[in-house]
């Protein structure tokens, strides 16, 4: 295997995934989608319902959404924004990789995700 250049380390954004209580970390290209990292590691932000039957990460359907615990970017999307702005999970087809941060997998969604606590 090629060993990364130093480039290639600095343009690298460490994304902590939680899963209930199992831990993954994921090192991600900067500027990359964290819905196509998330499926490109095997890791799904869908519920069993949605994973064949959503939007192909146009951020129309919602059924991607994901809480963000650190590292939070502001939202671009009209549809991420009125999640943010709702407390609702935001919209990882619609979020971009500029940073670390630490995404939790939602388990006990149906199709969207609760809302969060209001602001």
């Amino acid at each position: 295997m090629k060993e990364k250049s130093l480039l290639e380390k600095l343009s690298l954004r460490k994304v902590t995934v939680w899963i209930g209580e199992e831990c993954r970390v994921l090192e991600v290209a900067h500027g990359a989608n964290l819905r196509q990292s998330l499926l490109a590691a095997s890791i799904s932000p869908y519920t069993s319902l949605t994973r064949r039957a959503n939007c192909g990460g146009r951020g129309l359907c919602a059924t991607c959404g994901v809480l963000l615990e650190e590292g939070e970017p502001a939202p671009q999307h009209w549809h991420d924004k009125l999640a943010n702005h709702f407390n609702y999970p935001r919209l990882s087809c619609q979020i971009i990789v500029t940073k670390n941060m630490t995404v939790r997998i939602l388990t006990d969604k149906i199709i969207w995700g609760k809302r969060i606590n209001p602001k």
